[in-house]
């Protein structure tokens, strides 16, 4: 550090050495930059990859009709709103967009945010007043604890999908009403929220329960609204948040209920008032992979997702490759994460570096977004991605992990 004011504000911090030594040496894992659409095969620098670090759940990326979408967005409305929802941003596809969540979703209404961060932090705020508790898992997405914070909340963390660690924390509470959030599907191991026991939990004590499905939504329930509908469960959860920016293959979020619900994050949701709406060409490419999504054709997808998915993790495990255990809901294994268990953080970023020059790429998990050596490759399944591909990739992380081991 040279002294500066701005170096004496910055001060040491462990993590941004770490992050230039990693970059300097050519080994950071992270802003990589691609060439082309995340396809099951994708342009990374200078050469084509093996696309495994793509939220692109259902492979709409790509897709005509979502491209097409985008594309007459653009033309109709132009690159941007200049404004946010609350003054001149509010377009005609927001109100479609939401009438089309709702409908999809069965409630009474929908509101559209322009990221899914914004999506919790607004939902949240609008929702906890300053020094209330809210209970939270102690996994829950940093968008989330964020929210949280953001609020003033006093923040209560229970034990990852354990109820009873969450009835502990509501029964010291011991005052109702509190928000509960958790993630449905959670985005690094890709476990799902025992859901069903955590509802119980929440009736209960009268607690409302808010559930981020945005790694779950167009993949799981018989129309595809996420794990909320597959465990038949939504009707008794208050609070849905989703992404348009994962599955859906566009950016933004939402949230679905009742109009009081709805109503109350138009008036409140700091988020949301002050910020810039979402260029058209999104929201054009949102609504029609929502429509996509609720098609035979979304629905056939999130069954290839499914199967890909269980292909990988059974040729991973074959290979001796650790991908924890099996997540299960009501018998049905599908999640599209697949957490390939490392350990130390170097070894894993070793891991990382040995397969993007193989012609492989994935995502990177090391402290403090997992637990201190718990450092995993988290790997991505799209419905896109062929059989070869997948075996291609199992030979390539069973081979990359046992170099590092001997290095």
């Amino acid at each position: 550090m040279s002294g500066t004011p701005l170096s004496e504000l910055i001060g040491h911090d462990a993590r941004i050495e770490l992050f230039k030594g990693l970059r300097d040496s050519g080994h950071l894992p992270f802003f990589r930059e691609m060439q082309s659409a995340p396809a099951p095969t994708t342009d990374m620098e200078g050469r084509p990859r093996i696309m495994l670090g793509s939220n692109n759940y259902l492979g709409l990326s790509t897709h005509p009709l979502v491209v097409e979408g985008a594309r007459r967005a653009l033309s109709e409305y132009g690159t941007a709103t200049t404004g946010s929802r609350l003054m001149n941003g509010t377009i005609a596809l927001h109100t479609r967009i939401e009438a089309e969540l709702a409908e999809w979703h069965g409630t009474e209404d929908a509101i559209v945010f322009t990221t899914g961060y914004q999506t919790n932090l607004g939902t949240i705020g609008a929702l906890v007043p300053r020094g209330a508790a809210v209970v939270v898992d102690q996994y829950a997405h940093a968008s989330i604890q964020d929210g949280c914070r953001l609020a003033g909340a006093d923040m209560r963390r229970f034990r990852h999908n354990d109820p009873e660690s969450l009835r502990a924390a509501l029964a010291e509470i011991g005052t109702a009403p509190v928000l509960v959030v958790i993630d449905a599907l959670y985005s690094m191991e890709g476990d799902f929220a025992p859901l069903r026991e955590l509802v119980d939990v929440c009736e209960d004590f009268g607690a409302v329960l808010m559930v981020d499905e945005a790694h779950s939504v167009g993949l799981f329930g018989r129309r595809g609204t996420g794990v909320s509908e597959m465990a038949d469960l939504a009707g008794r959860i208050p609070i849905r948040m989703g992404s348009l920016s994962k599955g859906l293959a566009s950016t933004g979020g939402f949230v679905v209920g009742t109009h009081e619900l709805v109503d109350t994050i138009r008036a409140r949701a700091r988020s949301f008032q002050f910020s810039t709406a979402g260029v058209p060409s999104s929201l054009g490419a949102a609504l029609a992979s929502v429509r996509v999504a609720r098609s035979g054709e979304g629905r056939a997808l999130a069954a290839r997702s499914a199967e890909n998915s269980r292909f990988l993790r059974s040729a991973l495990d074959d290979r001796g490759v650790d991908v924890g255990r099996d997540p299960n809901v009501a018998g049905v294994s599908t999640s599209p994460i697949v957490p390939v268990h490392v350990g130390d953080d170097l070894r894993a970023i070793r891991a990382w570096r040995t397969l993007f020059e193989s012609g492989i790429y994935c995502n990177t998990a090391v402290h403090p977004a997992v637990a201190a050596g718990s450092a995993l490759l988290r790997v991505c399944v799209m419905a896109t991605h062929t059989t070869a591909e997948l075996e291609s990739a199992a030979d390539a992380i069973a081979h990359c992990l046992d170099l590092v081991a001997v290095a």
